[in-house]
């Protein structure tokens, strides 16, 4: 691959992962599901989620063909599957149910650690960055030029959005400081109405892509 045509891949991929892990779109998303915690424990789950998004999707881009081979995975039915989990989430946001950091415990400290330990792990993590898309989106760019070389750019480009998301992931506590508690639910509920919609849209594109499959 030429030097001008390495830079012109580059920014492709660059843009194409700016587009599906949508840093900004996901800060409100984020800052609804997190407004309980104390900037630490922020902290903590923004750093979690963007760690583990990277962790995935460099391994999909090294193993990610043998890994759906292996076990017999479409990428539809990992739509369909991520739909369903989003959806879940996005339901008992909109719902405004009580989150479990704040029921009686013995030890509140503990549950909110392992809530926060779980929320980094999904919805954050897997699969709203590290969703269907982002991997099937890092798989293809793989794809284009099958080199050691490329898979690295891949990674790489895929690294530094995650610092992106990272970095504005933390800011939105500088947000919420602006925001009364009252709006911030506000915020939590449209954020579960919209987290329902693009779940349910997960959900068709899965079923879109199973038809597709079987027509050929």
């Amino acid at each position: 691959m030429k030097m001008y045509d390495l830079y012109l891949h580059a920014i492709t991929v660059f843009m194409g992962f700016f587009a599906m892990l949508n840093p900004i779109g996901n800060l409100p998303v984020f800052l609804g599901m997190v407004q309980d915690f104390d900037k630490k424990t922020q902290n903590k789950v923004a750093r979690n989620a963007t760690m583990l998004a990277f962790i995935i999707i460099a391994i999909f881009s090294i193993f990610g063909h043998i890994i759906f081979q292996m076990f017999g995975i479409t990428l539809p039915a990992f739509q369909i599957a991520g739909g369903i989990i989003v959806f879940i989430i996005g339901f008992n946001m909109l719902n405004a149910k009580e989150s479990p950091i704040h029921s009686q415990s013995v030890d509140e400290k503990q549950q909110m650690e392992k809530v926060a330990r779980d929320m980094a792990i999904s919805p954050l993590g897997i699969p709203l960055l590290a969703g269907p898309g982002t991997i099937s989106t890092a798989m293809n760019f793989v794809g284009v030029e099958k080199s050691i070389t490329n898979v690295i750019l891949v990674i790489t480009i895929f690294g530094i959005m995650c610092l992106i998301t990272y970095f504005l992931f933390i800011s939105s506590r500088v947000i919420a400081k602006k925001i009364s508690p009252s709006m911030l639910k506000v915020v939590s509920r449209i954020m579960g109405l919209i987290l329902s919609v693009i779940a349910i849209q997960m959900v068709i594109n899965g079923i879109e892509g199973t038809i597709d499959i079987y027509k050929q």
